[in-house]
């Protein structure tokens, strides 16, 4: 029998939409329902008190944050969270299995489970079925989530099989280890996008004794409609007398056709993060409000809202804080959009009750995704036909590929840059996001110095705009003029980047000001001070001296067969010895034994990167092993052994540093 002696009330006429009730040890709660997130413990710049009142039923809070800080040591002493954050209704603890998605370079995954190294300490903790059930424990929430391996949605077929029969494996232990505590425990549907997985999971999971079922990998990739299309397919798979639950989705709209397609529960970041980049939701669509066209308005975010901002507070003074970067701004924004939700939540169970939902849905789900009706965003006119720039300059052309990308080619060798992937998206993954760039720039700001990026083999620009841009989405709170990344590109032939700045339509990462002052200036600074960018034109070991050392190397010539010389293992030393000055990863495309071996015989400890493009992997190096990362072992000197690149000529040269290399001893 369920924990949580779930009551179906009703569901609604021409929809799947449900109104139900449960039980936990702290309150009734009824469904359809949005729980916030509360991921340590806090809801962001919301205080418990501003949570009950708005309607909050459950709040959600993260057992891989918990387990650093506070710890579980403080939170035992409390007797559990409620009473560590004053809360007196129900918590739910996710399991840490989207952190094992979405923290890939911070951990080890073996069947057992996930290791992760904490980016606080550096301590390494342990996040297996058993240890996470155990932690949910110590925290005291009243519903648990089972360790799940979670995958980005769109992955391929074998990839999500895997992943899903994982999770049913873990599901099983995460039962054994609950035992029979009092908490619930959820099982958690996974498959990726694939409808058959989908009903398989929920097919198996539902014969296992769980209080309650979520769906989980979804918003982790997928579009909107793919989304929609795959809970449609899942939930009539699911138990009927247990609690549905969407894991982090979403906005006002996600919700409406989620609960339209037989959904319960849901919970997202959304209505907080998005307050802080001013957007409040409201019943005349979404509005903007650091929009200068609020400035003077007078007047409640929502006049149809009774929450403590629109009771108090005019559309003009919100948008002041805003633009003020005044900590209020938000605040107030995210306790209206989290008022906006639970009453949201409150009116379709009250139509599911009536047999009125399916009016309310048509009602709502054009109004819901739109922008400000009110005050509708002036939409620009067509741009007139643009000026055709050339299409090659000096050894470069612009290839544009049939799946909506333009790339570079070098004309001579015919080598492409970025050919299979688009050339943002590849240099995203290859070059930010196997970094924990928010530890970096702490260190970089403890030790009172910048962060150095290396970009050699500047190319089109891709690598050092994709490595800016992720920066500046995660820097928004250094304070102005102070600078926090320096950004030293290297490059002999300027051609392809020329080539690319005259197509911006063409290459859209361009389109910033930073690419078009290193083209007229060869650096550039932002206007706040932040953010510097140099190009040494020119032989990059002639000109490497008069760079900073560097944190980062994102090491990106063309292949050794086209600039042979960048390559060499003379090379891969002298970017040793600079990095000797800090502690320095370098990041490449290529996933070659020659260039790795090379990479080793030059003192570098080696690494497999994640897969890019057509590779399967490609490769990390480090100037000291201090992070977790799938470190070449001892079996790889059996594959350089064998290897059809390791000539005599190469054997001399390699062969004996590499067998004394540190990571193999």
């Amino acid at each position: 029998m369920s924990r949580l002696n779930f009551h179906l009330e009703k569901t609604a006429e021409g929809s799947r939409a449900r109104a139900a009730r449960f039980r936990t040890a702290h309150n009734e709660v009824l469904t359809p329902l949005f729980m916030p997130v509360g991921t340590i413990a806090t809801v962001r710049a919301q205080k418990t008190e501003t949570l009950h009142d708005a309607g909050s039923q459950i709040l959600l809070a993260n057992t891989y944050h918990l387990i650093q800080r506070p710890g579980l040591d403080v939170l035992e002493s409390f007797g559990g969270i409620h009473d560590f954050m004053k809360w007196d209704r129900s918590v739910l603890t996710d399991s840490g299995g989207y952190q094992i998605f979405s923290l890939p370079k911070l951990r080890e995954m073996k069947e057992e489970g996930a290791w992760f190294r904490s980016p606080l300490d550096g301590r390494k903790i342990e996040l297996s079925p058993e240890a996470s059930i155990a932690a949910q424990k110590s925290i005291g929430s009243d519903i648990m989530m089972v360790l799940d391996e979670c995958i980005d949605s769109t992955s391929p077929k074998e990839r999500a099989a895997a992943a899903m029969e994982r999770t049913h494996r873990w599901a099983r232990r995460s039962l054994e280890a609950r035992g029979d505590h009092k908490a619930a425990l959820f099982g958690i549907v996974q498959g990726a996008c694939f409808e058959d997985l989908r009903r398989e999971s929920a097919e198996t999971l539902r014969e296992l004794p769980f209080d309650g079922m979520a769906i989980g990998g979804l918003a982790v990739g997928e579009e909107r409609g793919e989304r929609e299309r795959i809970v449609e397919a899942t939930t009539p798979y699911m138990p009927e007398n247990l609690p549905r639950y969407l894991m982090g989705v979403g906005t006002p709209i996600d919700l409406l056709e989620a609960v339209h397609r037989g959904v319960d529960m849901f919970d997202c970041i959304l209505p907080t993060a998005f307050a802080q980049q001013s957007m409040a939701f409201t019943s005349n669509g979404r509005l903007i409000l650091r929009r200068g066209i609020y400035r003077m308005q007078k007047g409640p975010i929502d006049p149809n809202c009774d929450c403590p901002t629109c009771a108090k507070y005019d559309r003009a003074y919100v948008h002041h804080l805003i633009k003020s970067r005044e900590v209020l701004g938000w605040n107030l924004i995210g306790q209206h959009n989290l008022y906006f939700y639970h009453r949201m939540m409150r009116e379709m169970r009250a139509e599911i009750l009536t047999g009125d939902f399916a009016a309310y849905y048509r009602r709502w789900r054009d109004v819901l995704p739109a922008d400000d009706l009110e005050n509708p965003v002036k939409r620009p006119k067509p741009p007139k036909a643009r000026k055709e720039f050339p299409r090659e300059l000096g050894d470069y052309r612009v290839l544009e590929n049939p799946k909506g990308f333009s790339s570079i080619q070098q004309i001579s060798s015919g080598e492409v840059m970025h050919s299979v992937s688009d050339p943002a998206d590849e240099a995203k993954r290859l070059y930010v996001d196997q970094l924990d760039l928010p530890a970096l720039l702490a260190r970089a700001r403890e030790r009172g110095t910048p962060l150095v990026v290396w970009d050699v083999g500047m190319g089109a620009g891709t690598n050092a705009m994709a490595f800016l841009r992720a920066v500046e989405a995660v820097s928004g709170d250094a304070p102005a003029a102070e600078l926090i990344l320096r950004i030293e590109s290297f490059e002999r032939d300027l051609d392809s980047f020329r080539l690319a700045l005259l197509h911006p339509y063409r290459f859209r990462y361009l389109q910033h000001p930073g690419p078009f002052a290193i083209g007229r200036e060869g650096k550039w600074t932002s206007p706040d001070g932040r953010f510097a960018w140099t190009l040494y034109e020119g032989d990059f070991q002639a000109r490497l001296a008069s760079a900073a050392a560097p944190d980062v190397i994102l090491f990106d010539p063309f292949s050794a067969k086209v600039d042979s010389p960048l390559w060499q293992t003379e090379v891969f030393r002298t970017l040793r010895r600079v990095a000797d000055e800090k502690h320095c990863e370098l990041f490449t495309y290529s996933n070659s034994n020659l260039v790795r071996g090379r990479l080793l015989a030059a003192g570098w400890y080696v690494a497999r990167g994640a897969g890019t493009g057509p590779k399967t992997e490609t490769t990390i190096a480090a100037s000291r092993p201090l992070s977790a990362r799938p470190w070449l072992d001892r079996s790889w000197l059996g594959t350089w052994a064998k290897s059809g690149v390791r000539t005599p000529e190469v054997a001399a040269e390699l062969d004996a540093p590499i067998a004394a290399h540190p990571q193999f001893v």
